[in-house]
């Protein structure tokens, strides 16, 4: 089941999944099946691994909702309310709805350091398990298990995270195909990402969305709306007042005599030569215009002034970003005092376009070299250098000659003192105390470990020892502790050597004694666990007599 530090936002009962009854749970994080009368999840996914999400067409006998991972594999969940199908429909509906909010802020990103880590877990077995032992029962977090694991690979880690914006596509809406439900309906399929290019393309559709969305209408009806309104179809010519997005029809228009207004900020460019211009009376020597144009715009004008709208609105959500790039490097540029000395001496518009259009960089000469970047795999190797040759001092062989000379001589001369050694009493009962079964042989055994116990006890006890030791490095890197950091850092690797205690290795201490296993082979753990634990409690004690 959930874990006590999951959140569940959604459990809905009464889901079927291959003819068994069961109930769906949404997390933070994942989405889970149980089956009815168990209390261990079936089916688990994170939301990282879903691609996408598919419901049932209105009107079909099975209120269905199917989840398509990035391998390929697909889940379909089975909807059945008691009380009725429409009850069913909502119960789908509210986990669409809730999925479509997640799905695209765990959106899988393939980036290098995932790609390094699961290759690293691939290859290494001993590494798997102790991820296993530590992340995955929640003793210590990821981050603190890759915390030194990838310092060789900062710099690609650095440069693949850096998020880069998809464009969005000219024809994103002809890509929105309708399909006929059979009633003589149209049904529209919108992914997350369609719905996000809409507000990135048309910011009035996304301001009605945010006043109108859950307020006044369901998400269903307002994207209903939406392609039923002359906002989206391409007779624009008449917009009816009761509409909801005539306001957006209306903020469009503005904005486009707006651009017109503004022109083409290229000198090169003069686009009142592309008007078509008639001739009229006096064949062109007349200055009189010609008022044969209708005061209404024909069908054919709306589309190529819609065309010409929408093309102008994917290049502003593309170029919104560069702007606020621009502004906020101008603003940093605004605090050094030569700043108007600098812009003085930019060359002009004109000037700038001129070059850009005379020169090539194709067949321009290339003074520049090529430099490889250095990557440095341990910086400290770099920083250091090689140690000096003087700086250490060696023996010549001429002086291990004389050396052994020596040690021969003095053997040669060497006479024994018996009368300065044990009594043979004392010597007689030392040899029994070391014997096996002496005094102080109690707790050794003359058997090996693989003729006591067996076999998966033996690496159940192998992986206890490289958890223990992976947690007390993390540990004792904290000290000196000198930053608030290492401070806050050291708390939690005391609580998770703790927890560690209490969840792993007693209960193997307790599997032992069950097993009728009289020697402490948790003994060596526990030492080192008190040790850590000792240092922590001086180190609080002395921060404590420091503030007081």
């Amino acid at each position: 089941m959930a874990t006590s530090s999951e959140e569940v936002l959604l459990i809905v009962k009464k889901v079927r999944h291959k003819k068994q009854d069961g109930a769906l749970y949404l997390m933070a994080e994942r989405v889970a099946w149980t089956p009815e009368g168990k209390d261990r999840f079936v089916i688990s996914h994170m939301y990282a691994d879903i691609r996408c999400q598919k419901i049932s067409p209105e009107g079909k006998a099975k209120v269905q909702l199917q989840l398509i991972l990035h391998t390929g594999d697909t889940t379909i969940f089975h909807f059945t309310n008691e009380n009725s199908a429409n009850a069913a429909a909502k119960d789908r509906d509210a986990a669409k709805d809730l999925l479509q909010q997640l799905l695209p802020k765990f959106k899988k990103k393939a980036n290098k350091e995932l790609e390094e880590k699961n290759r690293m877990l691939q290859e290494d077995p001993v590494l798997f398990q102790l991820y296993k032992d530590l992340v995955v029962s929640q003793v210590i977090s990821a981050e603190e298990f890759w915390a030194n694991r990838l310092t060789g690979n900062s710099m690609d880690n650095s440069i693949s995270n850096n998020k880069q914006d998809i464009g969005i596509s000219a024809a994103f809406l002809a890509d929105i195909r309708p399909q006929t439900d059979g009633c003589n309906g149209l049904r529209y399929n919108l992914t997350s990402d369609i719905i996000e290019s809409i507000f990135r393309t048309y910011p009035a559709v996304k301001q009605k969305y945010a006043e109108n969305v859950p307020h006044d209408m369901t998400e269903k009806e307002f994207w209903t709306r939406f392609f039923q309104s002359h906002y989206f179809h391409r007779d624009r010519i008449n917009a009816g007042s009761k509409d909801l997005f005539s306001e957006c029809a209306r903020i469009d228009e503005k904005g486009l005599k707006t651009l017109v207004s503004q022109g083409v900020n290229n000198p090169l460019v003069d686009l009142t030569s592309l008007e078509d211009k008639s001739l009229g009376e006096g064949y062109g020597s007349s200055s009189a215009q010609s008022s044969s144009k209708s005061n209404k715009e024909s069908s054919n004008a709306a589309i190529i002034r819609r065309f010409n709208h929408h093309s102008a609105m994917v290049l502003a959500a593309v170029l919104r970003k560069q702007e606020m790039h621009n502004d906020q490097n101008s603003e940093n540029s605004s605090t050094d005092g030569n700043s108007r000395d600098s812009d003085y001496f930019q060359p002009p518009v004109k000037k700038v376009k001129l070059q850009e259009a005379i020169e090539y960089e194709d067949l321009g000469e290339k003074n520049s070299k090529k430099t490889v970047a250095l990557n440095l795999k341990k910086a400290d190797r770099y920083f250091h250098g090689p140690t000096l040759v003087q700086s250490q001092h060696y023996a010549s062989s001429q002086d291990i000659i004389n050396s052994v000379h020596c040690i021969r001589q003095e053997m040669a001369n060497y006479s024994p003192r018996l009368t300065q050694v044990l009594s043979s009493s004392v010597a007689s009962s030392a040899l029994t105390d070391l014997s096996p079964g002496g005094v102080l042989m109690q707790g050794g055994t003359s058997q090996a470990i693989n003729q006591m116990v067996p076999s998966d006890i033996q690496m159940e006890l192998k992986h206890l020892h490289v958890a223990v030791a992976e947690l007390l490095r993390h540990f004792w890197s904290c000290f000196p502790i000198n930053t608030p950091f290492l401070e806050e850092k050291v708390g939690k690797m005391m609580n998770n050597l703790e927890r560690f205690q209490m969840t792993k290795l007693r209960p193997f201490r307790e599997k032992l004694q069950k097993l009728y296993i009289s020697t402490n082979f948790t003994g060596h753990l526990e030492d080192m666990l008190q040790v850590a634990f000792n240092k922590f409690h001086t180190w609080q004690s002395k921060r404590m007599l420091k503030k007081t």
